[in-house]
């Protein structure tokens, strides 16, 4: 067992609905072991400018259901130097602090991975992005939600397309990742799925458009995931429509819609059980890996795995998904 007596906890990187969750979860468990527990606020950077505050369990009442997160998050750039992780470092120190949890994604990682190398504060980190990009766990925080979210919104665009026999584009979110699209497309009985990690062809989709138009298909939802390397959502339509000028096309992008909201259950669940094995893991001297759910198990991957192994998607799924939109 460890000597770590005071623990602080910060959300970093883009926000994640279930981020309070973890938050709460690692308070309380802290809290539990006797352990003095600290907010970090607006991450990397209220570290370097010393937002640093004592929590309890009060602090962290009924905050399970809010999204967002109660702690903030900000980019850092000072961060990026050893100047300011040295400031960091001495801020810490002056609060004794003996650990770090991190919840966030790829960025949050390397800032910690650095941070520990330089300075031996043990780190663990918590898998915190809506876009489930990250190495070593099935599922991030944020990402069912989004999902869920998504699919509702398409949900709702699905019944006026059906009325008015409209072709609609649809972005989400995903510059480098396809889950969040992959997922929804799929949830919502989508035409044709752009994920960035495809080639996907726009003459393809012209000729299944034709298809379904000889069929009298009477509309048809594309899900396009806004890193893809065929252009965002209006340019894929713009191009589709000078080859089939007489579809009613219309775009929507959903954008920061699946970064809010109540997180659903899963979401709290998995956060939870993330924060509190975090803990856990501090006092069992574990340092410098990342947590995550594999198969329902929490699962232990290091910093370097998590920043530089990828996250793939499902080949079998994206294949499932073209062949049920036939």
């Amino acid at each position: 067992m460890s000597n770590i007596k005071r623990i602080a906890v910060f959300t970093s990187g883009g926000d994640a609905p279930g981020m309070n969750a973890a938050v709460r979860a690692v308070v309380r468990t802290a809290e539990y072991h006797d352990l003095h527990i600290y907010g970090i606020e607006r991450g990397y950077d209220g570290m370097i400018k010393g937002n640093i505050k004592r929590l309890s369990k009060s602090d962290v009442a009924n905050i399970l259901q809010k999204g967002g997160t109660v702690l903030r998050t900000a980019r850092s750039e000072e961060f990026r130097t050893k100047e300011g992780r040295k400031i960091a470092y001495e801020n810490l120190q002056a609060f004794d602090i003996d650990a770090l949890v991190a919840i966030g994604g790829n960025g949050t990682y390397t800032g910690a991975k650095i941070f520990n190398e330089e300075f031996g504060i043990p780190i663990i980190g918590i898998p915190g992005t809506i876009d489930n990009d990250i190495y070593g766990t099935d599922y991030t925080i944020g990402f069912d939600t989004a999902i869920n979210t998504a699919v509702e919104a398409v949900d709702r665009i699905r019944d006026t397309a059906d009325s008015h026999n409209r072709l609609f584009f649809i972005e989400v979110m995903g510059r480098h990742s396809g889950y969040i699209a992959l997922y929804t497309g799929i949830g919502s009985g989508a035409t044709t799925i752009f994920l960035p990690e495809e080639d996907n062809s726009v003459s393809d989709l012209v000729s299944m458009l034709k298809q379904s138009k000889r069929r009298k298909k009477l509309f048809n939802l594309v899900i396009v995931a806004e890193g893809n390397q065929n252009g965002n959502a209006m340019e894929i339509a713009e191009r589709v429509k000078k080859e089939l000028p007489d579809f009613d096309t219309k775009v929507t992008i959903i954008g920061h819609l699946q970064r809010g909201g109540s997180p659903s259950c899963q979401d709290r669940v998995r956060a939870s059980r993330l924060g509190h094995s975090s803990v856990e893991a501090l006092l069992a001297g574990k340092s410098n890996v990342a947590l995550g759910l594999h198969n329902g198990e929490i699962n232990f991957t290091s910093f370097e795995d998590a920043i530089n192994k990828v996250s793939k998607l499902k080949k079998e799924l994206i294949n499932m998904a073209e062949m049920l939109a036939q």
